[in-house]
């Protein structure tokens, strides 16, 4: 099998029965050093005890499934048998703490997946980093009964102790549980009230799981303006029919309550055109996206000159939209809003797609340009593939910032709010520290 080289957010199957996970760097005489370890994790994302830690002071785990197998100069190895694992264990977290620095001081940092018996590399992830002494470098997880192995690249600005205590490790001297830290602006944002109770309780939740996750960053008391964009193209019908999209909004809308408290958030939708749909507010959350987002209303024979039946005045007509993936068109849209609508506070754009992506040269300069413009574009992938220039931009040199980040998920419906929320908030905080340097933000 030839190994497959990563991006952040990008996932391959693993077929092999045991494999290391390799941290890699280039050591310096006086730079920083690391330390790999790992976490086993059930369905709720948290260790069942501290026995689920393995590093180095507990180098084994007490099912024999994952081993610490020492350190060489530049690199320290994680041995994970995948068949002798207990049936409870989902998940395998592949992470690390720094000593003596922060892992943006590690040139060259690296995370290799080898098959064990022969070493033959299976998936390499190149990774980059800032001021974070704990990283999370990728993960192992049972999706269907197969195993698979996610890029994942999310660092922690509170260390190791900030890192396990988040997945039910106790740790000496850690900091104090999530739930009894006061957590800033939890007051209901305009039109709660209107909700239906279950819908409220979940967003109070989640809100303060957004939080959480914004403190774990270092972005406590973060303010943003957020703004939704959706896929509509034609292979995204399921999504919608299922209730995944519905689904979907609801979760953004906790962030957008989070982040900016007037209840509101911009969205558009797009496929061949883009279009711009009504805000959303809180108080309209539950018939929101079935009123204004339809899938598969299409105009075979151009575009249609009557509205469609019963569409109401601010309701969109989809037949419009098309069905193909024009993501650069949707792009400089919401470009041209920011602009002529400035906000004091950022903007942070939660964009979702379900792959297709071939219009890359457009889309790469339409991000490019957007660098210099305050706004920070979250592309999160829903499960299918060619993400194409959206997996890459990481890596894409010629930014004074990064103004993109990009994950992709297999099944966001039966991926958590902690895991979901700590995903999409991992790079946006960095970006918001690189743009302030940068004098794009104030």
């Amino acid at each position: 099998m030839a190994s497959v080289s990563l991006s952040k957010g990008a996932n391959v199957p693993v077929a092999a029965t045991a494999v290391r996970a390799e941290l890699s760097w280039a050591p310096g005489q006086d730079g920083p050093d690391a330390d790999a370890s790992a976490l086993l994790l059930t369905a709720n994302g948290r260790v069942r005890d501290d026995g689920d830690f393995v590093f180095y002071n507990q180098p084994r785990h007490s099912s024999g499934a994952v081993r610490h197998l020492g350190k060489q100069p530049g690199a320290d190895t994680v041995e994970v048998n995948l068949g002798t694992l207990e049936p409870s264990i989902e998940r395998v977290i592949l992470c690390a703490s720094s000593d003596g620095g922060t892992f943006g001081d590690l040139r060259r940092l690296r995370l290799r997946l080898l098959e064990s018996v022969r070493g033959e590399e299976l998936a390499r992830f190149d990774m980059t980093a800032t001021t974070e002494t704990a990283f999370v470098g990728g993960e192992l997880y049972r999706r269907a009964g197969q195993w698979k192995f996610r890029a994942v690249g999310q660092g922690y600005a509170a260390g190791l102790a900030g890192l396990a205590t988040d997945f039910g490790i106790t740790v000496d001297d850690a900091p104090p549980p999530a739930a009894t830290t006061p957590l800033p602006n939890m007051r209901p944002a305009k039109g709660e009230e209107r909700l239906p109770v279950d819908m409220r309780e979940r967003l109070s939740l989640r809100k303060e799981q957004v939080a959480v996750s914004l403190r774990k960053h270092g972005a406590v008391g973060v303010t943003a303006r957020v703004i939704l964009v959706l896929d509509a193209s034609g292979s995204m019908a399921a999504l919608y029919t299922r209730g995944v999209v519905a689904d979907v909004v609801e979760r953004m809308a906790a962030v957008a309550a989070q982040l900016d408290d007037d209840g509101e958030m911009q969205a558009w939708t797009f496929a061949t055109h883009p279009a711009r749909l009504p805000d959303l507010t809180l108080g309209e959350l539950p018939e929101w996206l079935s009123l204004h987002v339809r899938g598969g209303e299409i105009s075979l024979f151009g575009r249609p000159k009557k509205p469609r039946k019963g569409q109401l005045p601010d309701q969109v007509d989809m037949r419009l939209v098309g069905i193909q993936n024009e993501e650069q068109k949707v792009i400089a849209e919401v470009r041209a809003y920011v602009r002529q609508n400035p906000a004091q506070a950022p903007t942070l754009v939660l964009f979702f797609s379900d792959g297709g992506v071939y219009r890359n040269n457009e889309i790469e300069r339409e991000l490019r340009e957007a660098v210099e413009e305050p706004l920070f574009w979250q592309f999160v992938g829903l499960g299918r593939s060619n993400y194409g220039v959206l997996e890459h931009f990481d890596t894409l040199p010629g930014r004074r910032v990064d103004n993109v980040g990009f994950f992709a998920v297999d099944d966001i419906a039966g991926t958590s709010d902690p895991e979901l929320y700590d995903r999409l908030l991992s790079e946006f905080p960095a970006w918001l520290v690189a743009a302030r340097r940068a004098g794009i933000i104030d």
